[in-house]
């Protein structure tokens, strides 16, 4: 009987745990590296729009459990006096529309029910990687502690900094965005039940709200069945910022950063606890993915800008993505991950080109709606390819 394919996957983060449970699902013999001494998850919350939602189903994730939460409406509202730009229903169409809902979580939650589809004995720590290559028919990695391993496939997902990257493409620098963020948590008991001019404007704790101002952006939304309301908070500052989540701040400094806007969300700005802040960076789009028997994914591959709340969902997809065309094509390692790079690279770069035209777009006064992720949310990345891009 012939042997599964192997594969290594570098980078233990939501999509290394995500590809290496996908290809344990899918019958390879998987074996996941990670860095750091263990796998807790930083950072606070993330959204999955349906797309992603569609991976995590295949996997067999609840998603409708109490880890997640299913924002009710999006509603936009204006930096300075709190109108009502405008509202949509989110709860009452994804499914219908998109065909999956769209859902809000911890990244802790999330990460450490991917970590479950992976056999424990496949999770190796402290292993910090220091090249990739391609010998004789199979992949090399090596770690700094001088050991090597051999694998049919090596998979990088080592993030925007990525080890694997630099040796398959060597060193490029990462484009500071010229927007920095915080994130944080308060209870659902601090979101207000009406903001705006005459306190006009309803809103809850389950929504999901995006406060859009010249020099920035502020989303909130529920998390952990609503309990928790997390709040991304996006600053425009020309001045660099480290790209690390665990840079420590304060909530004066949010303050500061956000004078003039409206009274109603500096409260809630105000009651955020334990608050990092880190730079954000991307890439310029890659023309490839691949060489010889190694492949990129996630940010290691196309490092996005937030503001289409798709870096999370584009990766679970490339996970699946890369899993199940080298399952299919075990015989010949290279043509599968041909497949996926085929597959995958000009979806990811439209969605990379669009979130730097929306932070673009949020700057301008008044700023425009927001363009349309509905070609992204309709894709189902376990079915197969994407329809050609317009």
């Amino acid at each position: 009987m012939k042997r599964p394919l192997r594969v290594a996957v570098i980078g233990a983060g939501i999509g290394g745990v995500g590809a290496a449970g996908a290809l344990h699902k899918l019958g390879c013999e998987v074996q996941l590296y990670e860095r750091a001494s263990d796998l807790g998850e930083v950072g606070a919350g993330l959204q999955i729009g349906p797309n992603g939602v569609k991976v995590l189903q295949a996997l067999g994730l609840d998603t409708r459990g109490a880890w997640v939460a299913e924002p009710v409406d999006t509603v936009s509202l204006a930096w300075d006096d709190g109108h009502q730009r405008f509202r949509e229903p989110m709860k009452a169409t994804a499914v219908q529309k998109y065909g999956a809902p769209y859902i809000c979580a911890h990244r802790a939650d999330l990460h450490r029910l991917l970590q479950e589809k992976v056999p424990a004995r496949a999770i190796h720590t402290d292993m910090r990687c220091t090249g990739v290559a391609t010998h004789d028919g199979h992949a090399v990695a090596t770690f700094s502690d001088g050991s090597e391993i051999e694998a049919d496939i090596v998979i990088g997902a080592d993030g925007i900094r990525s080890v694997v990257r630099e040796a398959l493409f060597g060193v490029t620098p990462a484009r500071y965005t010229e927007q920095m963020a915080w994130r944080g948590i308060i209870s659902r008991d601090d979101v207000p039940a009406r903001v705006g001019p005459n306190k006009s404007v309803e809103i809850s704790h389950m929504d999901y709200c995006g406060w859009i101002g010249p020099n920035g952006h502020v989303i909130c939304y529920p998390i952990r069945g609503g309990e928790l309301y997390n709040m991304f908070i996006g600053h425009v500052s020309p001045e660099w910022v480290d790209e690390s989540w665990t840079a420590p701040s304060t909530t004066q400094d949010i303050l500061n950063a956000h004078k003039g806007w409206n009274d109603a969300l500096l409260e809630m700005l105000s009651k955020v606890g334990d608050i990092y802040k880190w730079g954000i960076y991307d890439r310029e789009p890659l023309t490839q993915w691949t060489k010889g028997r190694v492949a990129l994914l996630g940010d290691a591959a196309h490092p996005m800008m937030p503001t289409l709340a798709q870096g999370a969902s584009i990766t679970l997809e490339d996970s699946y993505a890369v899993a199940r065309n080298i399952a299919r094509q075990a015989d010949d390692p290279l043509a599968g991950l041909k497949a996926y790079e085929h597959e995958r690279l000009d979806r990811a770069r439209r969605v990379q080109l669009q979130a730097r035209q929306q932070f673009d777009n949020n700057r301008k006064v008044p700023a425009p709606p927001p363009l349309s992720r509905d070609w992204i949310f309709e894709h189902d990345a376990t079915a197969g390819p994407a329809a050609s891009a317009a």
